[in-house]
């Protein structure tokens, strides 16, 4: 596993994200309500394992690339039970 980054919803993710991640992230990102408080946003954490990109939202929402190529959303207690 190698680490990434981290960024924030709304913000530009990093270059080395591929663009149908990125269009996963972007629909995760679009779905967060706006808030009116001011608490501090979750964040994304991009990692990479055997050499496919992960990006995890702080809130355990995972973005990966199917076989397909195309973005893939999850929520990390998806797998808790199985």
């Amino acid at each position: 596993m190698q680490l990434g980054t981290r960024w924030t919803p709304g913000d530009e993710p990093p270059k080395a994200v591929p663009d149908a991640v990125v269009r996963g992230i972007r629909s995760v990102d679009d779905s967060i309500p706006g808030d009116d408080l001011g608490q501090p946003r979750p964040r994304w954490t991009l990692t990479w394992l055997e050499g496919r990109p992960i990006a995890e939202l702080d809130t355990g929402i995972i973005v990966t690339l199917g076989h397909d190529g195309e973005p893939v959303v999850t929520h990390d207690a998806d797998d808790e039970f199985a």
